[in-house]
């Protein structure tokens, strides 16, 4: 990584004698396998994977490939035999006046398969590659034709549902295009800076996962979008101070308590170009988190949530009049989120729901008039991914943490809330992509230390079809590492509940030796990091500091995922309490252990969990030596509306939690190795959070260590820089876990290694 170091006390120390460097190419082997640089550096641990799109007869998927000369070609792959077919040569995606094949960043085929909607000549903007130019290739001509001519970057392209019209986002307007006679009309006339139709602002891409923001009618005569005004949002400026004179990047960006863009939504209709806005009741200051049409033309569904998060309105809503109805309303004492399980059935007499209302996860199924029928999963166990509904077999597919909090397997359940089938389970973790047609999927498992394994299954009994990615090279390579897995078991925390945790010891583990030990942690409202699944890099990054001395364990906190409605929801109004006293009940009991030097206890962390380091170790004191705090956020008061006050409501209704979970509040606390890491252009935890946090700490007489990266934003990205990144926070580590070790007491004085 290439950075602009500011530091209050050097970060780099020299290694203890006995440990052997990073970077030392006299090391002994075992060490050598393992290093920053090859981990995040080479490549060599990047596995193998296989991405599975299901084509429409349910009986093909098709994936992306590189030619001899690296160039993209499209195949299809029959799920039966495996035999394989090219549908799109390189030579085919040769657009005209150029001489290079398109690159396919992403694509999608009409509902007849006919065409293929290719993205590509993307445009970073900000985290991701949405800007570019969309291309047609129809394969009965074998033609490759643009979207659209016409000047600025395209988004969200799609095509119609009889796949002879394509819609798309232009400078915040929405377009669509004939393909037959290439003729373009534009469906909105607004967009600007300000104003955002079919896209939308940044904190409903952010916490509502909502970044296409229209969708088509099933008969392809409207298009039903949302229209964002973010006028009302104050924006927050980026300094970019590479150029000789430093430039502005500003992102509309509202803040804990601040306005949120107005938002509307309604349906064009295609052949008038007239919109007919939906009526989504008296108090604009709500989020549409989703909409989409209610298995009609005529009607959308939208789901309403309120400014606190705390009720979801499902709204039915006529496309002809604007005029809405409440089909039901879910209510919780703290929050909801936006549902993505929503799917229509019956002909659109029907449709999926999933809920916590019992205290878990699970699915229910209501009727079109909003009257719940019937619970379909029951059990203390939470559904995780609800995949769809087969109803020529009246069966629902879903994952659920239903054997432990630490697993994940892949059920079908009845729809009329009977039996329960598992098609893939047991140890680990696995996830699935089903066929449209529930005859197959993909089922990809892996364990904690066993990379992922791709097989193809038949889903009336869950048998395997074939391996589609074994990952024999990785997991080869990490036989060969010789690596010890972390173990499973629970610790309690500060109120006595049982909390999960691992830790990794080394191979060569001595209980009679005691050893520094650091937690990594995230902790937020849903998160896990306990889990039986691979950890890539990370873990391989644990593993190496385990070989160099340090104990690594993780505990998920109070407000962690997958225990249930209760577990989770207990830190409303009070993020960073439960969580930090859970976190230092923790460093407690694994300070008892034999084997552990209490003396010696670090902690680490990125954004919520870098908010958790700082945390721990300012209200931790001397029971934390070290901590590396990546991308936190130091005040609720910085962070976005919609993520903060899901959790804590507004500043104005919740100071004293505010204030409490504030790393700024509590700077005099700090009594051991402080790193704080962040990005100057990350927009999401802005860089003003560590600055402020600098500036407590400093007028608290407070040492500590900082690294900025000059242009990176909430991640450190690219091979270069990860391997700066992970070579600092080593040495780091080294110099306050390891060089620190106590000189060897006399026996008689030894009592401490019995705790």
């Amino acid at each position: 990584m290439t950075y602009a170091r500011y530091t209050v006390r050097m970060a780099v120390g020299v290694l203890a004698v006995g440990l052997v460097s990073i970077s030392d190419p006299s090391a002994a082997v075992g060490q050598q396998d393992l290093t920053v640089e090859r981990i995040y550096g080479s490549g060599d641990f990047s596995g193998q994977s296989v991405r599975v799109r299901w084509m429409p007869d349910g009986l093909h998927w098709s994936t992306i490939e590189r030619d001899s000369a690296g160039h993209s070609e499209l195949w299809q792959v029959d799920a039966r035999t495996g035999q394989r077919e090219k549908l799109v040569s390189a030579a085919e995606l040769i657009k005209q006046g150029s001489d290079e094949p398109l690159r396919i960043e992403s694509y999608t085929f009409s509902s007849d398969g006919r065409r293929l909607l290719i993205f590509a000549e993307s445009q970073q903007v900000w985290r991701a590659r949405t800007k570019g130019r969309y291309y047609v290739f129809d394969f009965p001509t074998r033609g490759l034709i643009p979207v659209s001519d016409a000047e600025g970057w395209q988004m969200f392209a799609k095509f119609s549902p009889d796949g002879r019209q394509v819609a798309f986002v232009r400078e915040n307007d929405l377009y669509v295009v004939d393909l037959a006679s290439g003729e373009e009309q534009r469906l909105t006339f607004d967009g600007s800076e300000t104003i955002i139709n079919g896209t939308t602002d940044w904190v409903y891409e952010e916490e509502l996962g909502l970044r296409d923001a229209f969708r088509w009618s099933p008969d392809g005569s409207k298009l039903a979008y949302w229209r964002f005004d973010q006028s009302p949002i104050r924006t927050y400026w980026l300094v970019d101070a590479m150029p000789l004179y430093p430039e502005l990047k500003g992102v509309r960006y509202p803040k804990a308590g601040e306005a949120n863009s107005t938002v509307r939504v309604g349906a064009v209709e295609l052949a008038s170009g007239e919109t007919t806005w939906f009526d989504i009741g008296s108090d604009q200051d709500v989020y549409i988190a989703r909409m989409e049409w209610a298995a009609s033309s005529d009607e959308v569904v939208i789901q309403r949530l309120n400014r606190h998060q705390s009720q979801l309105d499902l709204l039915l809503g006529d496309a002809n009049t604007g005029q809405t109805s409440l089909l039901f309303s879910e209510r919780d004492e703290a929050w909801l989120n936006a549902n993505d399980d929503l799917h229509w059935l019956d002909d659109g007499q029907g449709f999926t729901w999933t809920s916590d209302r019992d205290g878990f996860s699970h699915v229910y199924l209501y009727d079109r008039s909003g009257r719940m029928v019937r619970q379909l999963t029951r059990g203390n166990w939470d559904v995780t991914a609800f995949h769809g509904v087969d109803e020529a077999e009246d069966r629902i597919f879903f994952t659920a943490a239903s054997e432990s909090p630490t697993t994940r397997s892949v059920y079908s359940a009845s729809l009329d809330g009977g039996d329960m089938t598992r098609l893939a389970g047991g140890r680990g973790t696995h996830s699935a992509r089903f066929s449209p047609d529930f005859s197959f999927f993909t089922d990809t498992y892996s364990s904690i230390g066993t990379p992922p394994v791709t097989r193809l299954r038949r889903v009336a009994d869950g048998s395997e079809v074939r391996v589609l990615a074994d990952n024999a090279e990785l997991a080869g390579k990490l036989e060969g590492l010789d690596l010890r897995e972390p173990e499973f078991f629970t610790v309690q925390g500060a109120d006595g509940s049982a909390l999960n945790a691992w830790i990794i010891k080394p191979r060569d583990f001595d209980p009679g030796k005691t050893y520094p030990l650091l937690l990594y942690v995230y902790g937020g409202p849903g998160s896990q990091t306990v889990r039986d699944s691979w950890g890539g890099t990370r873990y391989l990054w644990h593993q190496m500091l385990v070989r160099d001395g340090i104990l690594v364990a993780s505990v998920d906190n109070r407000g962690t995922g997958a225990r249930g409605r209760e577990f989770e929801k207990q830190v409303y109004l009070r993020l960073g309490q439960l969580e930090t006293a859970d976190q230092l009940a923790a460093v407690r009991q694994l300070g008892d252990l034999p084997y552990v030097d209490a003396s010696r206890i670090g902690i680490w962390g990125w954004s919520y969990g870098g908010y958790m380091a700082l945390m721990t170790s300012l209200l931790g004191g001397e029971q934390i030596a070290a901590a590396i705090a990546g991308a936190p956020v130091t005040s609720w008061e910085l962070y976005d509306t919609i993520y903060t006050e899901r959790f804590m409501r507004t500043p104005q209704e919740n100071p004293e939690g505010y204030s409490i979970g504030a790393p700024l509040s509590h700077a005099e606390g700090l009594e051991g190795e402080l790193l704080i890491i962040h990005g100057t252009a990350d927009d999401n935890v802005h860089p003003q959070n560590t600055l402020k946090m600098i500036a407590e700490l400093e007028q608290a007489g407070k040492q500590f260590d900082m690294r900025l990266y000059p242009g990176q934003r909430h991640g450190v990205r690219g091979r270069v820089l990860s391997v700066n990144l992970y070579e600092m926070m080593t040495r780091f580590l080294h110099r306050t876990l390891l060089e620190t070790a106590p000189e060897p007491a006399a026996p008689a004085q030894a009592s401490w290694m019995g705790r």
